[in-house]
């Protein structure tokens, strides 16, 4: 009974370790996983095309600028980045603003806060750039309808002395519920990253959800088709409450990845940031 045992927690063990043993989600196939350091890569990442070269560059709050920390901004959330910009979302516990930390495509930073609307939720949980780099859609925390449209700050507005205005919504024709991170695969597609603990909306937690637009993001509403592909992959050495973070597709060679981190007794040894092909 007792070497029993030692093989069945063996078999337990490799099924977390190995990549191809995680759970599929429809239409991609997992290829493998890299490590996700808790401290600066629990948050998100996105690609970075430029000229002078290509960049993933990854969020957590080990990434939090000690000036902003200073200033209340106490969490980042998922960047994103298209043609060369780069933009991190921030929120603080209060309901005063939220900030984009925009990184032009020669480097230089600037900062753009957004006033929130008396119906938005003070989440910024994480920026999405459109392929065209003149929108951002952002995101808010918990069970939600809608994600918001602002134009992409540095590109489309481009006076960080005066509010980022909101501009649009994507209706979403069903809810989600704790997006943690969305990005562009095409102008009218979102692949989103949902930390969903519940599971009563699409069936199951932890869902990859696609959202397909009728029209690309602009300055008017847009409608936002949800669909559900599965659950991420679960895999660690200990049983407890994973939590999905970010999300980005990298146009280069067509691969999603994902940030799913451990269970908080495993959090440093085995969160991974999972990659998929189409």
């Amino acid at each position: 009974m007792r070497r029993t045992g030692i093989v069945l927690a063996l078999v337990v063990l490799l099924a977390a370790a190995v990549p191809g043993m995680a759970g599929a989600v429809t239409g991609w196939t997992t290829v493998g996983s890299d490590n996700a350091r808790p401290l600066d890569e629990s948050q998100g990442l996105a690609t970075i095309v430029r000229p002078s070269g290509t960049t993933i560059r990854y969020t957590g709050i080990g990434t939090v600028p000690a000036d902003l920390a200073a200033q209340g901004w106490n969490h980042v959330g998922d960047p994103g980045s298209a043609q060369g910009w780069y933009v991190e979302p921030y929120q603080r516990d209060d309901r005063g603003a939220k900030l984009f930390r925009v990184q032009a495509p020669d480097g230089t930073w600037t900062d753009y806060k957004h006033n929130l609307e008396s119906w938005e939720a003070n989440n910024n949980s994480f920026a999405a750039v459109s392929p065209d780099a003149r929108w951002m859609v952002a995101g808010e925390f918990g069970t939600m309808d809608r994600l918001l449209v602002h134009p992409m700050p540095g590109v489309a507005f481009t006076d960080p002395g005066q509010n980022l205005p909101y501009a649009s919504a994507i209706r979403l024709d069903h809810q989600v519920r704790d997006v943690q991170g969305c990005d562009f695969v095409s102008d009218t597609r979102l692949m989103c990253s949902s930390d969903d603990p519940d599971g009563s909306l699409f069936g199951t937690t932890k869902p990859l959800l696609q959202v397909d637009l009728a029209a690309p993001v602009s300055g008017s509403d847009v409608t936002g088709h949800v669909t559900s592909l599965g659950q991420l992959p679960l895999e660690s050495g200990c049983s407890g409450n994973f939590e999905v973070e970010g999300i980005d597709f990298d146009e280069r060679d067509n691969t999603l990845r994902v940030v799913v981190m451990s269970p908080s007794v495993c959090i440093a040894f085995d969160s991974k940031t999972w990659r998929f092909h189409q």
